[in-house]
């Protein structure tokens, strides 16, 4: 069964993540995804507070930007929601904005390379292992965590939040799982799948490992739900994709999160415009209205 989300934009003020988290975790919705984007919100502040208001709700962080954070630090804190909310956290990692990164003087020359090494050093870290790497960007010396993550690693997973070809392979070979962005249409899911499983395959097929991959749908509901989303398409510039976003009510959001998943996504989490109206009614909206509809 495809698992449904919904996305907690960072347009809003981190004051209004609580209500939104109660309203989310009230009406059952799976899961509830954050974004550290600069210079907006944190997303391990956010996700710890928003899994400490909340009983059952998972909660994703897509992504975490790796030009801005120590790999060390970030397998800590990562290891810390694990261990806190055990089986309630998804972390994702990704290159960031390569404009904001140049901003904060952390632009990377060669992001791909950088990822490799951080998805293979953050993976062994969370795995427990004593790591000691020196790579172009990545360099540790006998590291290993204190408190690790309990339990088999697939509970504490490392996802990469990508789009390019070279990095979708990276992420099949050394991730755990992708995040598409909401510029991803059915097609584009499956082009995905296939690279995905040629970075699988390169990395000798990763048996026994599954990928799972989580993709955003931008979705407007309720008054003026057409020209929100044409809107929300043009400020973004993906006008020439066909088929993106979804515009209606439950029933047109729930055929729109079935073409996704029989394009090859796991998990599909909705994407509020950013001029969603009313957070808690579009959270509640998932759970109650869209969900039941989903195969």
């Amino acid at each position: 069964m495809t698992t449904l989300g919904a996305v907690f934009r960072p347009q809003l003020a981190p004051e209004r993540l609580r209500s939104v988290c109660e309203a989310a975790d009230a009406a059952g919705l799976e899961q509830l995804w954050l974004w550290e984007d600069c210079f907006a919100e944190g997303g391990i502040s956010t996700a710890a507070a928003a899994l400490a208001w909340t009983e059952r709700l998972r909660v994703g962080v897509g992504l975490l930007p790796v030009p801005l954070r120590n790999v060390a630090v970030t397998a800590m804190e990562v290891a810390s929601l694990h261990r806190m909310f055990p089986g309630r956290a998804v972390v994702g990692v990704g290159h960031g904005v390569q404009d904001w990164m140049g901003q904060v003087g952390a632009r990377a020359e060669s992001p791909v390379t950088l990822l490799r090494e951080y998805l293979v050093a953050l993976r062994a870290l969370l795995a427990g292992e004593r790591v000691t790497t020196d790579g172009r960007y990545v360099r540790l010396d006998d590291v290993a965590l204190d408190w690790p993550p309990p339990g088999p690693q697939s509970e504490s997973g490392v996802f990469a939040g990508v789009t390019g070809p070279r990095s979708l392979r990276l992420s099949g070979e050394a991730a755990d799982g992708t995040i598409l962005t909401a510029a991803t249409n059915a097609d584009g899911v499956r082009k995905a799948r296939q690279l995905l499983e040629e970075g699988r395959q390169a990395a000798g097929g990763r048996a026994g490992a599954s990928h799972h991959v989580v993709v955003y749908l931008l979705t407007a509901t309720g008054p003026d739900a057409d020209a929100r989303l044409r809107a929300e398409v043009a400020a973004e510039g993906w006008e020439s994709v066909p088929d993106l976003g979804v515009a209606g009510d439950a029933g047109a959001v729930a055929k729109a999160v079935e073409r996704l998943a029989e394009a090859g996504a796991d998990t599909v989490v909705l994407q509020p415009t950013g001029d969603e109206p009313d957070p808690e009614g579009f959270v509640r909206f998932a759970a109650e209205e869209v969900r039941p509809l989903l195969a």
